[in-house]
């Protein structure tokens, strides 16, 4: 792993495989960089891959206290690095903070997001915010696990589906990230899409869902993330919308990998 230094001095460490254009691959909720490791091999016979672990997963460091802004900083510190402009891929609450480091004027060429779960409708904003208020509670009396059964629940996880998590070897993973769930909670604000933000985006941006919620997550609605979809590609002047084939909100690489190639090669 190869490490770059962010602005506040966090330590952000990465991987790069493959040759071409440099594709910047960010991860979602609960994922330190594993996630988009299968999708960075797929992606490297046609593009430079960066898959970075982001601040306070794995081995990149975690500056406290905590802004968005530092992220944000994180990501241009990592595109100056391997030499940008870079296109940006982000998963779940990982698209969102590529979507505002795309508003902040970031060097980005393309940029394609995934399942971003912005809260569309006041009752899905009303469960947002209460989680987001629950979840700072847990957090500050240290309680890890009730952090990750809060966005578990959110994500429409059954109460079963929890409790086999919390038996098995994934459980105590998932314990050393709770703490980073308020960073995607911040990356995705009050909910809503930040309609003002996203329409200062400039970039080609692709709005990408799959063609139906996960079983996983099976109490979701089942337009959730459309509907999110939807009203990216509404916000963005230059957007377009692509259902890809799968039902899995984990990133399927060889789903994914020919849908951006063909995206980041037009």
């Amino acid at each position: 792993m190869a490490r770059v230094r962010s602005r506040d001095g966090t330590t952000i460490v990465y991987e790069r495989t493959g040759s071409g254009p440099v594709v910047v691959l960010v991860g979602g909720g609960l994922d330190d960089g594993t996630e988009n490791g299968p999708l960075a091999q797929e992606l490297a016979g046609d593009f430079t891959a960066v898959n970075y672990a982001r601040r306070g997963r794995a081995g990149s460091g975690d500056v406290r206290p905590y802004a968005l802004e530092r992220e944000i900083e994180d990501l241009a510190a990592l595109i100056d690095e391997v030499g940008g402009p870079a296109h940006l891929f982000g998963a779940s609450s990982g698209g969102a903070l590529a979507l505002e480091a795309a508003a902040a004027g970031l060097p980005i060429g393309r940029l394609a997001v995934f399942e971003v779960p912005y809260a569309i409708g006041d009752t899905a904003v009303q469960a947002w915010q209460d989680y987001v208020r629950q979840l700072r509670a847990v957090l500050a009396d240290g309680r890890r696990g009730e952090a990750v059964k809060l966005f578990m629940r959110l994500a429409g996880v059954s109460e079963e589906d929890i409790a086999g998590a919390e038996s098995s070897p994934m459980w105590s993973p998932l314990l050393e990230l709770a703490h980073t769930l308020a960073y995607d909670a911040a990356c995705l604000g009050d909910g809503p899409p930040p309609a003002a933000r996203l329409a200062t985006i400039t970039q080609p941006t692709l709005a990408a869902t799959g063609s139906g919620v996960d079983p996983h997550m099976a109490g979701l609605r089942s337009d959730f993330f459309g509907q999110a979809a939807d009203a990216i590609a509404a916000c963005v002047a230059r957007a377009e919308r692509r259902v890809v084939d799968v039902r899995e909100h984990t990133v399927n690489a060889k789903a994914l990998a020919p849908v951006l190639t063909d995206f980041f090669r037009s």
